[in-house]
């Protein structure tokens, strides 16, 4: 791997975030999935018209992470919700955060998650949070060592097939 660099996305590449998206979803996800099931995700939910216009909606930040010249990762932080288990901190979530299925392994989750956590502590949140697939074990691991613990659970939904993901969040308080 040569070097890594993280960096903000610019508005002219809305479409390499979208085929990335569309490429680290399919290698996170069709191995542990039907191939019906990703198929009708893939063209219904995570389009790339649909990632596309994502890029545009306020609040939402996209980095990029590149081997060189290579794109090779994403994250997504946004503001999102406001979950009850906050108590009125303020909070952003990582809505994404991929790596090349190549790439795991080498740092790009880590560079990433720093950054992410950079940009919480810029803009002054008390929280930052995110949801993980529950049968994702690497993912729910990493997330782990960074401090990040589990608060509540929702479904998602991927094709026809009702799913559960952990919610799970780090303290940004300024003490730490």
């Amino acid at each position: 791997m040569g070097k890594l660099v993280i960096r903000y996305a610019l508005p002219a590449e809305a479409s390499l975030i979208a085929d990335i998206s569309r490429q680290t979803f399919y290698e996170t996800f069709a191995e542990s999935n039907t191939s019906e099931d990703m198929e009708k995700f893939m063209n219904e939910q995570f389009s790339r018209d649909t990632l596309i216009k994502e890029t545009e909606e306020p609040g939402s930040i996209f980095l990029l992470a590149y081997d060189d010249a290579e794109p090779i990762g994403y994250a997504k932080v946004r503001d999102g919700e406001k979950h009850s288990e906050f108590n009125g901190f303020t909070s952003i979530e990582i809505a994404r955060i991929y790596a090349l299925k190549k790439s795991i392994g080498k740092g790009v989750g880590r560079e990433l998650m720093q950054k992410c956590i950079s940009i919480a502590r810029e803009m002054n949140r008390d929280i930052i949070w995110l949801g993980v697939w529950e049968k994702n074990e690497r993912a729910i691991q990493f997330y782990r060592k960074w401090g990040f613990e589990k608060f509540a659970e929702h479904e998602f939904i991927l094709g026809n097939d009702v799913q559960t993901d952990w919610l799970m969040y780090k303290r940004l308080f300024k003490s730490e």
